[in-house]
């Protein structure tokens, strides 16, 4: 089990999630959790006038997806965010990254199921 994290262009959520339905719902909904974050890496944010004065806003707001999924759905997966996240013309700065990390394990609440099943 992996637990897929990306941070993407908000303006790209859309697309990003059409692209994991292709993949991954079979009949059943994925599962997916979206949050709103700020941070910086080498997209730089925007200019804004302050009292007169140019200022560069320090962080850029970003959008955070978090899929958890089986080992034969990695792949699936990282090609659909890759997909749908990157933009016209082969991409551009700032249009995020995907992080794959090892998933020990997943509980359902409700039933106590765990592991793959739990997902």
């Amino acid at each position: 089990m992996k637990m897929i994290v990306a941070i993407i262009r908000p303006e790209r959520l859309e697309s990003v999630e059409e692209a994991l339905k292709k993949v991954l719902d079979e009949g059943d909904h994925y599962r997916i959790t979206v949050d709103t974050v700020e941070g910086h890496g080498r997209q730089e944010g925007e200019v804004e006038l302050f009292r007169g004065q140019a200022v560069r806003a320090g962080k850029v707001q970003k959008t955070r997806v978090t899929v958890c999924v089986n080992e034969g759905y990695v792949e699936k997966t990282i090609d659909a965010i890759l997909a749908g996240a990157r933009s016209e013309n082969g991409g551009a700065v700032g249009d995020g990254k995907i992080f794959v990390m090892p998933l020990e394990e997943v509980v359902r609440i409700r039933t106590g199921e765990r592991g793959s099943k739990a997902i």
